[in-house]
């Protein structure tokens, strides 16, 4: 189950013309996808664009309605690959991703649908994940377009903005036969607002269509000589059309004077942030009306020429706020005026960071630099000579304040004691090379398990493992993989490779049962029904099927001892060939969200309910807290005590305990204090169990008094 449900929300997707749309970012998207007439759509779930998969598949019964076609796709060179549909038929169709890492994975498909070009309108929604929300590498979609030749939107993050870039992707798209990115930035994806909607549009050629009716077109096919054609059509016919387009369609915008000596640039996506600069700097209104003029690229790639040399006429100097890096869009503008002979000054990176997210204070800070040098007459005196008595006050950094605390597993994470395993295994058999992969079991890489060396990519786990592979080691590697990277890409990249290459190594494959790090969506092995989908293909089956011989499965993970143990014979046996452990259990998370509402109900209605939780003993804790470096548990903290001769703080556990046990099965394993008890909380108890509390207290105090009719008392003096 997907960790937030839209089956409420999609119902404005039926809202018809003139009405008023209000709601978040991603489902502004799906209704101007309808709007346009889309065919078909496809898409593989990651953060910022998850939900957008999400309200997608909450609305398939509206997209079917309109005879659209919905995949949640195997990952995103899948989900380039369905664009295919549009290269020959006239038929709209989108894919959604997570980008950079997901444009990696797509770009083959990417420059093969770019290269042969399309009919019908192809739109590639991309979530931009950059700046400091984000969890990849930092990189730009902007290189990908500028590779593959594929025209780049980036609107501003208003759902005015949005929706009309939708409907101006699919048609730059037909009129330049070239597929269309729209990049689609964290805050984009989740910004709120409203506008006018349209009436929903059947596709006027479907997908059932087309197959009727099959077409091809041998010149349209990636081979040479087509392809050497297709280059020469991207220069000649597809890149001019799309230039005509943005020009006449006015994508780019124009705000303030007309007449100032200063101007600014900037990517669509950065306008707000540029605007709130200004507004700080007493140069904007809230309402975004400023004096000083901007140059807004909703298109930034590719540029247009004539469009900004107009808008630098009578300019000293034009600041270019760009995102990222490299500076692309400065570079090339430098280019356009070197070219043009334009005595105007162009910045950019002197005045703003070269790499990093633009917040903010990077925003203010930037733009209030390139004021000063270069128009100073436009700034109040506060801001040009700031006054600075009664600032300065010393203020202690947070980070000397509140301690750190590094990112880690949930409360009751099923992955935690895999790698308390690990590090167990680790202290009998020495140290090991482990390799890691993209999910949540890559949180092992921080305290308190530090375990992991690398990462190379979603699936790519054992695989960035495999040069380890040679005959005269004395130790094996470890790698992980999570279900939903095995799914994605491990099974041939890193487990057909092992197989086919013998490699000796063990691998453990982390199973929650989703695709638990993009929103808990749901995939070929998870156990629950999906009315629209095939799940409940076990993963074991798959890895025999890929030829593994040596497999273990684990399904129960929260036993730490077994764990231990299996990898344990994994590191030690005499057979050869790859190693591979399944271990399985429900992600906490999504279990929650499923059994939480169930137990409530059911507390509710009168019915008798079991709810285990754990706790310490404060007599037996040593307070030596081996038990938390093995564990990690946010709910397992420390505890002070009022006792005089115990300076320690001993372990405690809070009120955000789910009762997974794990932590008691760690000092079971690790051979710890046996400090840790189970309570189970009865609601609405029975006469039984009433009859056996009172059976318990009774029992307890006769031993009790028992006890201490026993202890030594000294006679007062």
């Amino acid at each position: 189950m997907a960790e937030r449900s839209f089956a409420k929300e999609v119902e404005k997707l039926r809202l018809g013309a003139g009405e008023e749309f209000a709601g978040e970012g991603i489902l502004a998207i799906t209704k101007a996808l309808l709007q346009c007439g889309v065919g078909y759509v496809g898409g593989y779930q990651g953060a910022p664009i998850s939900h957008l998969m999400d309200v997608l598949a909450d609305a398939q019964d509206i997209l079917g309605e309109l005879g659209v076609h919905f995949e949640a796709s195997a990952s995103e060179a899948t989900a380039t690959a369905m664009l295919a549909a549009s290269v020959h038929y006239p038929i709209r169709g989108a894919a959604t991703f997570k980008s950079t890492v997901g444009t990696n994975v797509a770009s083959d498909a990417l420059a093969n649908l770019a290269s042969g070009g399309v009919t019908g309108g192809a739109l590639i929604i991309v979530g931009e994940d950059y700046g400091e929300g984000s969890s990849i590498m930092q990189e730009r979609s902007h290189a990908f377009a500028m590779k593959s030749q594929v025209w780049l939107l980036d609107p501003r993050p208003n759902l005015p903005s949005i929706v009309k870039a939708v409907e101006d992707g699919f048609e730059l798209s037909e009129a330049s036969n070239t597929p269309v990115m729209l990049q689609v930035r964290i805050r984009c994806c989740h910004v709120h607002g409203h506008f006018i909607a349209k009436d929903n549009k059947r596709p006027p050629m479907s997908v059932a269509d087309a197959l009727a009716a099959p077409r091809r077109d041998t010149g349209r096919i990636v081979l040479p000589p087509a392809s050497f054609l297709h280059e020469k059509e991207k220069v000649a016919k597809r890149w001019p059309a799309a230039v005509d387009f943005i020009k006449s369609r006015k994508i780019n915008e124009i705000f303030g004077s007309d007449h100032g000596s200063v101007g600014i640039v900037m990517q669509g996506g950065m306008y707000n942030s540029v605007v709130r600069a200004l507004q700080r700097l007493a140069l904007a209104d809230t309402y975004g009306d400023t004096d000083v003029s901007l140059y807004v690229l909703n298109a930034v790639y590719p540029l247009v020429d004539d469009e900004f040399l107009a808008f630098c006429e009578g300019k000293q100097a034009v600041l270019v706020v760009e995102e990222g890096q490299p500076n692309y869009i400065e570079q090339a503008f430098a280019a356009m005026l070197h070219k043009a002979g334009r005595g105007t000054k162009l910045v950019g990176k002197e005045h703003l960071p070269m790499a990093g997210e633009y917040t903010g204070q990077v925003m203010l800070d930037g733009i209030g630099s390139f004021l000063r040098a270069n128009a100073p007459h436009l700034l109040p005196g506060e801001v040009r000579a700031p006054n600075k008595l009664g600032e300065g006050v010393d203020t202690a950094d947070l980070i000397n304040v509140v301690p750190g605390r590094p990112p880690g597993f949930c409360v009751g994470c099923p992955e935690r004691p895999i790698f308390a395993a690990t590090k167990l295994v680790e202290q009998e058999l020495g140290k090991h090379h482990i390799a890691s992969d993209i999910g949540c079991h890559l949180f092992s890489i921080m305290p308190p398990f530090e375990l992991g060396a690398t990462t190379m990519g979603y699936g790519l786990g054992p695989a960035s493992a495999s040069a380890f592979n040679s005959p005269e080691a004395k130790r094996r590697s470890i790698s992980f993989v999570g279900d939903g990277g095995f799914w994605h890409n491990g099974l041939t990249s890193s487990i057909g490779n092992a197989v086919f290459n013998k490699n000796d190594g063990v691998i453990v494959i982390v199973d929650n049962f989703y695709s638990a790090a993009t929103g808990g969506q749901d995939i070929l092995s998870s156990r629950a029904s999906n009315r629209t989908k095939s799940t409940k293909h076990p993963i074991t089956e798959a890895v025999k099927g890929m030829g593994v011989k040596w497999l273990r499965h684990i399904d129960r993970t929260y036993d730490v001892g077994k764990m231990q143990a299996t990898l344990r014979e994994a590191l030690t046996t005499e057979e050869k060939g790859p190693k591979v452990i399944v271990a399985s259990s429900e992600c906490m998370l999504n279990r929650q969200r499923r059994e939480k509402p169930l137990v409530d109900k059911a507390i509710k209605g009168g019915e008798r309910v079991v709810k285990p939780k754990f706790g310490v003993d404060e007599d037996v804790c040593t307070g030596d807290h081996a038990c938390m470096r093995l564990s990690g548990c946010p709910s397992l903290s420390v505890k002070s005590l009022d006792d005089p001769l115990r300076d320690d703080p001993v372990a405690s556990i809070d009120q955000n305990c789910v009762g997974c046990g794990n932590c008691g099965e760690v000092a079971d394993a690790a051979v710890l204090c046996p400090s840790f008890y189970r309570a189970d909380v009865v609601h609405n108890p029975s006469r039984w169990d009433r009859f056996l509390e009172s059976g318990r207290r009774a029992a307890i105090g006769l031993l009790q008094r028992r006890r201490e009719s026993r202890r030594l008392m000294f006679a007062d003096a």
